[in-house]
């Protein structure tokens, strides 16, 4: 069965900073005519940080969507300060969110975070044998955060509590889980 819907029209909605928006007309595979509203956002990066003590480094920020903060790993967007490389982007933002150098930096996998209207694709990494950095970069404006360790057990318990929601943050907990077996 082909279900691969045709654009008929692209209406652009938003272009901001961060994310694109349109709004898309769609010959649907029967025949019948549908809309999509589709978010554009850059590529993402983000990382399982584990401390020589075996310990998963984990950031508290406010996060306007959901008007509340959250408990995540690092991350961020690949843009014009890198070379276009996922790896570039991820040993920037390690800087920047927690002032580590990986001296290990594996790729673990990548996935789209929110399939059903984004087209965000996140490259996920491990990143081990931790160095403070000598040259801070400076974080994004408007950025706040707390960083805090913490164990396989502690990070298992948060995420079945209910205390982290964040599915890049889950997704890393249960690649932790795998990769200590």
């Amino acid at each position: 069965m082909n279900l691969e819907e045709k654009i008929i029209k692209r209406e652009p909605k938003y272009h901001g900073s961060i994310i694109d928006v349109e709004k898309q007309i769609v010959k649907l595979p029967n025949g019948q005519e549908s809309s999509r509203d589709i978010v554009y956002h850059a590529k993402a990066v983000a990382a399982l940080v584990i401390t020589g003590d075996n310990k998963m480094l984990m950031e508290t920020q406010w996060r306007a969507p959901v008007q509340e903060v959250t408990l995540e790993i690092p991350a961020g967007k690949v843009d014009s300060r890198d070379t276009g490389s996922s790896k570039d982007a991820m040993v920037r933002e390690l800087n920047e969110e927690v002032r580590y150098r990986a001296k290990t930096l594996k790729h673990l996998t990548g996935f789209y975070t929110s399939v059903g209207f984004s087209d965000e694709y996140m490259d996920l990494y491990l990143a081990t044998d931790l160095e403070p950095v000598s040259d801070e970069l400076p974080r994004d404006k408007g950025e706040y955060l707390g960083i805090k360790a913490y164990s396989l057990s502690e990070a298992k318990h948060l995420l079945d509590s209910g205390k982290i929601k964040d599915a890049k943050t889950a997704m890393a907990i249960l690649y932790w889980e795998l990769l200590s077996k």
